[in-house]
This record gives structure tokens, sequence and C-alpha cells, in this order.
């Protein structure tokens, strides 16, 4: 029997509604949960519920292709719609999918990163935050793409200020984001207002229409394509829009650096893909020119600079923060070509990169639980105490190189060959400049893991072995053997999500469906 014969039919047509507003109203009945453990039942059952209602449209959109929900019954362009196809159902599945192994890693790491007083608060915060990022994601208005950012990034905000418990630099580090985040939404929704004032609507895809009967529109539509990349680059951590990010990163609770590493740049650039290529249309000259010459030259740049930073890190997770900034300019690069393959490149790398980052962060996280470690300077001798944990981390920094046989080479090699496809040598020349670089600073800390003495601890005496927890393993091997099984293509790991990011690739350039 089909898989789909096991899924209601409410939860197919209903489910675009389902994801938003499940996690939306178990959000305040969390936060007045009683303990720990109940408000973590309830975010897990919440955050299972949204992963599977996610797959199966995700699925259902396979046969159908577009799918829009109408809210209330209103048809879209006057009322609002939610959309699911082809670029958005996979990044529904991997922010629920996200949500879920974080959510495992939390129930013993919380015990060590949150207030008692603050673990129900912090469970109903983190639901607002998938809510708001899966709102983000699936909404067809343009105006409710701002509300549900603000609503992610809010509770994004107070989620990162918790990690006060372990480090008062997390208050600091979340007053910069909310700033800068601020400044962001600022910027996107004046960019939203002027094209309203250009079309006389909110529906994205009614957008998409006017504007091309316009030929792109006036100066007014111009500026608010200005507006809209700088907001959504702010939030996605575009250099040099990335100041926000290494602090939020380094000082947030492990599970929240996790997530948000995995799913809040991922799910800005979609939505910058959304506007780049459906909205407004790469075919107009303004449009071309901030694709080859803007996303290009700071993907680049960025790949280069946020390289460099990460080398001459002593603080492991600044480290990996500084790295990721450098990986949103592979996707930037991919989206900047501006070709099938290219774009499909940059897709790709946007799925892989979460799954390699989200393993490499769990086990920094879990060095830190057992050890108190973050100084790059600490993991000596890891290997001996904590195998299984710097196995985890060695395969997901591996990865993250871009070693044949894991999901980072996929997607590196993918873009160096769309690259050279379009004739951008130097650009093959920088991505393998970058990944040089990446051996440099994950290879120190697998160098001192490995070849390097065990740590002493406060009294003299030599660490023994002292494993992370199974609740926390779970999560990071659970990264470390999907990057594995996308590299080597068992169980056509690589064909799914290739394929998925071919699909999304021809359907943002107008060659399928």
């Amino acid at each position: 029997m089909a898989l789909m014969d096991y899924i209601p039919e409410w939860l197919l047509i209903h489910g675009p509604a389902v994801i938003i507003v499940l996690p939306l109203i178990m959000a305040a009945v969390t936060s007045i949960l009683p303990g720990r453990k109940p408000a973590w039942f309830v975010a897990m059952l919440v955050t299972i519920i949204c992963t599977v209602t996610a797959f199966a449209v995700a699925i259902y959109n396979l046969k159908t292709g577009v799918d829009v929900y109408p809210m209330g019954g209103w048809d879209p362009p006057h009322g609002i719609s939610l959309l699911i196809d082809a670029l958005n159902a996979p990044i529904l599945v991997l922010i629920t999918l996200m949500a879920v192994v974080s959510l495992v890693y939390a129930l013993p790491a919380t015990l060590a990163e949150v207030e008692p007083k603050k673990r129900a608060p912090y469970y109903a915060a983190f639901l607002l935050c998938v809510a708001g990022l899966l709102g983000m994601v699936v909404t067809g208005d343009a105006f409710n793409v701002f509300v549900f950012l603000e609503v992610s990034s809010i509770a994004t905000y107070v989620l990162v200020a918790m990690g006060a418990a372990r480090d008062r630099r997390a208050l600091s580090a979340a007053y910069n984001y909310l700033i800068l985040g601020s400044i962001g939404a600022t910027f996107f929704v004046i960019g939203i207002g002027f094209l309203y004032m250009e079309t006389g609507t909110l529906n994205m895809a009614d957008m998409g229409r006017i504007l091309a009967d316009l030929d792109g529109g006036s100066r007014v539509a111009k500026v608010a394509f200005g507006f809209i990349v700088v907001g959504l680059g702010l939030k996605l951590a575009m250099f040099p829009l990335h100041n926000w990010l290494p602090g939020a990163y380094a000082y947030a609770p492990t599970q929240i650096t996790m997530f948000l590493a995995s799913t809040a740049t991922k799910a800005a650039l979609y939505l910058l893909l959304r506007f780049v290529f459906f909205v407004f249309d790469p075919d107009f000259d303004y449009v071309a020119n901030v694709l080859q010459f803007l996303l290009v030259g700071l993907g680049v740049i960025g790949m280069l600079f946020a390289s460099l930073q990460a080398i001459f890190q002593t603080d492991a997770r600044r480290l990996l923060a500084f790295s990721s900034v450098a990986q949103v300019g592979y996707m930037l690069l991919g989206v900047g070509i501006a070709t099938a393959a290219s774009v499909t490149a940059g897709y790709l790398h946007l799925i892989n990169h979460a799954i390699i980052k989200g393993g490499l962060f769990l086990a920094v996280g879990a060095m830190w639980y057992r050890f108190g470690i973050t100084r790059t300077a600490d993991v000596n001798g890891l290997g001996k105490t904590m195998p299984w944990t710097t196995a985890a981390f060695t395969v997901s920094g591996l990865s993250l190189i871009g070693v044949p046989f894991t999901a980072g080479f996929v997607s590196k090699y993918q873009l160096a060959t769309a690259a050279a496809a379009n004739g951008w040598w130097w650009a093959v020349f920088v991505i393998v400049l970058t990944s040089v670089l990446a051996i440099f600073y994950i290879g120190r800390l697998l160098l001192a893991a490995y070849f390097q003495d065990a740590p002493v601890m406060e009294d003299g005496q030599v660490c023994t072995r002292n494993e992370a927890p199974l609740l926390m393993l779970i999560p990071m091997w659970a990264m470390a053997i999907a990057s594995v099984l996308i590299g080597t293509n068992i169980l056509g790991a690589s064909d799914l999500v290739v394929g998925a990011s071919e699909r999304a690739a021809n359907l943002l350039l107008g060659l399928g469906g």
C-alpha cells in the first residue's frame, strides 16, 4: 500500500495551516506548564506532528504541483494564501526535522544551560520560533512574511539571551542581534511598502505578474528591491551584514545554536530566492546586476574573509559561526551565477550545510557539557576521553571541508562544476581555496583531539573517558550518518536531495511546471 494511503486526507488539505497554527497555540500552553519535562514533551509532540505534516504536504506536492491554501476561504490575491511548491516543501521538511533533532538533544542539555524557572518559557519560545520560520516559508503574502519574520526573530532574541545562565555574554549577543535584526526587518518592510505602492497588492504571485507586465516597474520597484535584498541579506548573515551571527551562535544554548545554524539563515535565503526569482525576475536589468555583481561579489568576499577569520578564532563555536558565514557565501555564489546547475548547487548546499553544521554544533556543545570546553586550545585528547563525540565531529568536519563521500563534497563539486561550465574558473579557484582554508581551522581541532594529551582537571587529575549522554550522541550521529549517506548515495539519499534541489531550481528558472 502506498505511503499516501496512511495519511488522512484532511491533513493533506489543511497541512499548510496546521504546521503554523499548532505550534503557535501550543506555545502559549507550554509557557504555563509546571516543570521541564512536561514542557519538553509538549514541544516534542508538536514538532513531531509538524514533521509528519511537512512530509505529507511535500509528498503530496510531488503529485499535485503547486498547492495554494486560501486562509478563511478567501481566494488570492484578495485573501491571504499559503503556498506549497517545489521550492519551499524541502525547506519545511528541513525546519521541522531539525526541530525534532534539536529537542532530543535539549532534554539533557537544558539542565546545564537554562535556569530551572525558565525552562517552560524556553520551550514555549522555541515553538514560537519554529512557527515563525514555518510561516515565513509557507505564506504567499508579502506582509505576512514580515509578520512571521518578526515572530521568529523576537522568539530567537529571547532564546539567545537564555544562554546567560552559562555565559553572561549571551545578553550582549542577544541585544546586538535584536538591534541588527530590527534594522533588517525595517529595511524589509519598507521594501514591501514600496512594492505595494508599485503593484497595489501584497500577494507575491500577483506582485510578480504585475511587475512582469510593467517590464520591471519604475524606480519605486528598484528601490523596493534594494531594501528587500539588504533586509534579507542581514537576516541570512550575508557579508558584511553578518556581525550579529558570531556572538549569537557562540553564547546561545547549544540546542538553539544548532537550530538557528540549520534553519534560520536557510529560511532567509529561501525568501531571497522567492523574491528574486518569483516576485521580481532575473531578466530585469537591475535584478541581473544585483545577482551578478552584488550577490556573487559579496558571496566570494564572505567565503574568503570568514574562512580567514575562522582560522584565527580561539572559541570553538565562534570558529564554526564564521564558517557559517563562509558557507552562506557558497550559496550566494550559486544563486548569483543564476544557471540551472548553479542554482541547484546553491540550494543543495543549503540543505547539506544545515546537516553538517548541525552535527558540528551538537558535538561542540557536548564537549562543553562534559568538560566545560569552549576554547579551541582545550580540545586536546578528546579523541580519547570522548571518542564517540569526537568521531561524530570528525565526520561532520570532513564534510564541511568537502572530503569525497560526504555531503559537503557533493554540493561543492556541483557548485564548482556549474561555475566552470559558465566559464567562471576564478570562482572554482575560490571554492578550492576556501575548502583548503577549512582544512586549517577544522584540521587543527582534529589534530589536537587525536594527537595531544588528554586535558587535566583543576585538581590535577587527567580526564578519564567521560562520553556525552546517549540523548546527545543520537542527534549528532544522525547528522553525521546523514552526511555520509548523501555523500555515498546509500539508500538513494543523494538522489533524493539532489532531485529536490533540481526541482527547486527548475521552478525558480521557469524550466519546470
